[in-house]
């Protein structure tokens, strides 16, 4: 984590459990230096390990219990949903976005890493987006 708090998106653990060792390699490194997650990326991560991956309730929970063990988990308040909405009008990102970015910077994290949004992308000029996988 350079130079501060690192929120993981939900695409970061999943590759835990894809076929994309390389990718897996850096998730694996990111996961391990311990980051900060919330309960929206466990919910997405245990339906897309379900649904995309087939991985039955007690591997899901394995995996789960992982995440839960290495990194902090935050929940999503009220006031983190209002923010949500307002970021989603200021950058254009899906709400279930900007939720994570919301998250984020309620959480104190500098750095949020995601291959999903606009890398290099700085959010109310604490939160930097990084793609891990982006050479």
């Amino acid at each position: 984590m350079p130079g501060g708090r690192a929120f993981l998106d939900s695409n970061i653990p999943l590759y835990l459990i894809g076929s994309d060792l390389t990718k897996a390699a850096v998730a694996d490194g990111l996961i391990l230096a311990g980051g900060t997650i919330s309960l929206q990326v466990l919910a997405e991560v245990a339906t897309v390990a379900r649904r995309k991956h087939a991985l039955s309730w007690d591997e899901i929970e394995d995996v789960l219990g992982v995440l839960r063990e290495v990194c902090d988990v935050v929940e999503l308040t009220s006031r983190m949903f209002s923010h949500a909405v307002e970021l989603a009008r200021q950058t254009g990102y899906a709400l279930d976005d900007c939720q994570i970015i919301a998250a984020a910077l309620a959480s104190g994290c500098d750095v949020l890493y995601s291959e999903d949004m606009q890398d290099g992308h700085e959010i109310d000029g604490v939160l930097t987006i990084r793609n891990p996988f982006k050479i």
